[in-house]
Formats: C-alpha cells, sequence, structure tokens
C-alpha cells in the first residue's frame, strides 16, 4: 500500500534494494536503500536546519526486533506531539526495517530511524507551505551488557537538566544530551545523571533504576523524561518473577546512598552503576540483584522479538 507521500516500502525495495554482500553499509533514505555514501538530504531539510524531527531507535537481536510494536507506538506519538504525519504505517514500518536489516546481514544490531519535516523552498521558523517528511533509517551496533559492565559496572556524574519541558517527546535536539555525556566522558565516566529540582530524571541516553534494599524505584512518567520502552520492558520483566519496582520520585540523596543503581536502555540494555562524582555506590561493584536480574532479563528480551 502507498503511503499519502506516494512512497511504497516493499516496492521501492524490488527497485532499488542493495544486495547484502555491499562493501559498506547500506542506508535507507526516502523509500531507498542506498550505500552509506550515497545517502543524502537536502541542506534546507527542516531536521538540519532546526531539529524539527523525532527519531526512535530499535533493538534488532539474530534479525528480529525487539517491542518493535511498541517502539513504532512511541515514534507515532512523537510525530503525533509535533503535528507531523506517520509517513508509514506500522506494517511499512516493519517491512522497511526489516529490509534494512538484511541488507545489512542481520544479526544483531541497532535500527535507527529519523523523521523530519521536510525540506521547504528556504529557511524560515514556520511557514504553512506543505512538505514531505523526510524519512532517514540505518543500522548501528548493539552492545548490550559489555563483559566489562558485567565486571566493573559503569561510573556516572550528575548534572543539572537544562533540557526544554517536554523530554516526553523523541525529539532529534539533543545538544544538552551530548554536551553532558561530553561533560561525563571528561570525568572518566559513561553516562550523564540529570536532575532537576532535586528530583532524579533520567540519564543523558538512559532510564534510571535505584534500589534500595529489596525496594527498586525509578521515576515516573511525565513530561521531563523519555518513555523508554526497554524500562517499561523490565519493569514488566520484574514483575514476572515476582519482584516489584514502584514508579516514584527519586530525590537525589536516595540516589547516591542507593545500594544499587541501574541504566536500562535500548542498545545497552542493562548496566550497573558502580560510582556517582565518585561516590562509590553499594561495594563499588556490580550489585547482586543487578547480577540477578540482568542474566533473566537479557533471555527474555531475545525471547521477545519479532516483526509484525
Amino acid at each position: 500500500m502507498a503511503t499519502a507521500s506516494g512512497r511504497n516500502p516493499a516496492a521501492d525495495r524490488a527497485v532499488t534494494a542493495v544486495a547484502a554482500s555491499a562493501a559498506e553499509p547500506t542506508v535507507h533514505v526516502n523509500g531507498h536503500l542506498v550505500p552509506r555514501s550515497e545517502a543524502t538530504v537536502s541542506v534546507f531539510d527542516r531536521g538540519f536546519l532546526f531539529a524539527d524531527a523525532v527519531y526512535e531507535v530499535i533493538p534488532v537481536y539474530q534479525g528480529a526486533a525487539f517491542r518493535l510494536r511498541e517502539h513504532l507506538a512511541r515514534l507515532d506519538r512523537s510525530l503525533a506531539e509535533i503535528a507531523i504525519d506517520n509517513p508509514y504505517s506500522d506494517r511499512q514500518w516493519s517491512t522497511l526495517i526489516r529490509d534494512l536489516t538484511d541488507a545489512n546481514n542481520g544479526g544483531d544490531l541497532s535500527v535507527y530511524l529519523q523523521v523530519t519535516r521536510g525540506a521547504p523552498a528556504w529557511r524560515e521558523h514556520w511557514r504553512d507551505e506543505p512538505t514531505v517528511a523526510t524519512v532517514v533509517a540505518f543500522t548501528g551496533p548493539l552492545y548490550a551488557t559489555s563483559p566489562g559492565a558485567a565486571d566493573d559496572g559503569v561510573h556516572a556524574v550528575l548534572r543539572d537538566d537544562p533540557r526544554w519541558h517536554r523530554c516526553d517527546i523523541k525529539a532529534t535536539g539533543l545538544l544538552p544530551n551530548v554536551l553532558a555525556r561530553r561533560d561525563a566522558a571528561a570525568a572518566g565516566a559513561f553516562e550523564a545523571i540529570f536532575h532537576r529540582d532535586n528530583q532524579v530524571t533520567e540519564g543523558a541516553a538512559t532510564n534510571v533504576f535505584a534500589l534500595h534494599g529489596e525496594e527498586l524505584t525509578t521515576p515516573p512518567l511525565d513530561a521531563r523524561l523519555l518513555p523508554g520502552v526497554t524500562r517499561a520492558a523490565l519493569i514488566e520483566y520484574l514483575d514476572s518473577i515476582g519482584r516489584r519496582c514502584i514508579e516514584q520520585p527519586v530525590p537525589l540523596e536516595q540516589l547516591v546512598c542507593a545500594d544499587e543503581v541501574w541504566l536500562s536502555s535500548s542498545t545497552r540494555e542493562l548496566l550497573p552503576v558502580t560510582s556517582i562524582d565518585g561516590q562509590r555506590i553499594g561495594s563499588a561493584r556490580p550489585g547482586p540483584v543487578w547480577c540477578d536480574v540482568q542474566d533473566g532479563f537479557s533471555r527474555w528480551i531475545r525471547e521477545h522479538t519479532g516483526w509484525l
């Protein structure tokens, strides 16, 4: 079925698919699969000029996507929140993503999708001019939990949250996140954990969990943080094994004195934090509850993959 813009991923595939044996990665640009070196968009694209765009990152395990329906629902919501019509149906997105992963030899990888408002004739903050959405997708590594993280955990730093007040939209305007990650790297840390009004919001690219004794908490969903698909999956998995996660505010003082702190994301699954701003968390080693949860959660993720 063609979209309103006239594009049809299945038909385009037959005309423009790039062989899986291509020497360089394959990228999807507006209905076409092309070598990465040929993937271009207009300099007038509003995603480039204004970050007038949203994105999604979907993990793929052995050629099958994890929680694809949930990722596409979040993409649809983000598009609706900034008034961009979704260019594809869920099944068309599924076909597009599967074709892209096949063209990049499948296996374990992540898929990045970006939809912008398109490329008008000139740069203006706003003008009622119809445009066709730009759709770009490419694959990248899927890190999951590295042996180093399992052995040593990761370090984090705290940063005031300077971002806009609609962090629930997965928008591409990530300069504060980039700068926070830069600060973290300069301090020898993996992640920067944001806080606002003395309350933890989220990491620059992760959701945050804090364990005190048997009580695991994570900040509740609101406009200050992204509704992470892996965050929701972890809560569901914990419930299935009889461990409860409470969604409630996490004050900074509770975070830094937690027995364990975890970070979740689509490309990293679940990471243990062993120090924050140089202050050790728990024993400064991945905690026993994380060790108990991570192996089962990783297996559970791989059991919940597929296509639409």
